[in-house]
């Protein structure tokens, strides 16, 4: 009982900050490709802070709840993707770039937004402040995360989309047929090693020691421009 109890608690702390960051996520990618000149999104509803026309129930529930309960070094998911029609923007491919990079930008953003926040939240006394204050360090942490987490280079995730638009033609089109493998190596890296580890009675990760390191550059400037936490903590 007393496990379940943590797990509600910890779940009660990360699940508000995870639907939040995800569903700002997916808007700020409709809000600027409707801008860019593509309505699809915002004829679609997308262009919402309405979290139920955002969320994907396996990459918003399921995976960051497996991952949370499971003691995951990180916590991260995924929404529905936000449709974008490459020939309706106006300059497409840094346009495109514009849009992918919309996502992660605006999880910067809320995740100085909360450290900057989490300053005035310790003076709230009680369980209240402690939930508080529990819920903006996750809103960080997940934000930071998520940011990091969609700028892998590869495709369909927001880096491969950035990576993408900067190659030359010839290349970029090579890139583009990788797409079809993108997930797959993804999942690869998040569950290929726990289950090898599992046979061989080894602790493997193959996500943490990519994602580490630019994690803990952008939790350092966070700490340097806010003053929140220990900056590798």
């Amino acid at each position: 009982m007393a496990d379940l109890g943590a797990q509600a608690h910890i779940l009660s702390i990360y699940l508000i900050p995870l639907v939040l960051a995800i569903t700002m996520h997916e808007a700020a990618h409709a809000l600027v490709a409707d801008k860019l000149g593509d309505p699809t999104a915002r004829q679609l509803g997308r262009v919402s802070l309405n979290p139920i026309v955002h969320v994907d129930p396996v990459g918003t529930f399921v995976l960051p709840g497996i991952l949370l309960l499971s003691g995951s070094p990180f916590l991260f998911g995924w929404a529905k993707p936000v449709p974008v029609r490459f020939g309706y923007l106006h300059h497409p491919r840094r346009d495109m770039a514009l849009v992918a990079l919309a996502g992660p930008g605006i999880n910067i953003v809320l995740a100085i937004a909360a450290a900057i926040a989490r300053h005035g939240a310790v003076n709230v006394d009680g369980a209240l402040g402690e939930w508080i204050t529990g819920n903006l360090d996750a809103f960080v942490n997940v934000n930071v995360v998520l940011a990091v987490f969609n700028m892998l280079p590869l495709l369909p995730m927001d880096g491969g989309r950035v990576l993408n638009a900067i190659l030359p033609p010839k290349l970029a089109w090579q890139h583009a047929k990788t797409e079809r493998y993108g997930l797959l190596i993804l999942l690869g890296l998040l569950f290929l090693g726990p289950l090898l580890g599992s046979i061989w009675g080894m602790r493997i990760n193959l996500i943490d020691p990519i994602l580490r390191p630019p994690v803990e550059f952008v939790f350092r400037w966070v700490y340097i421009l806010t003053g929140w936490g220990d900056p590798l903590g």
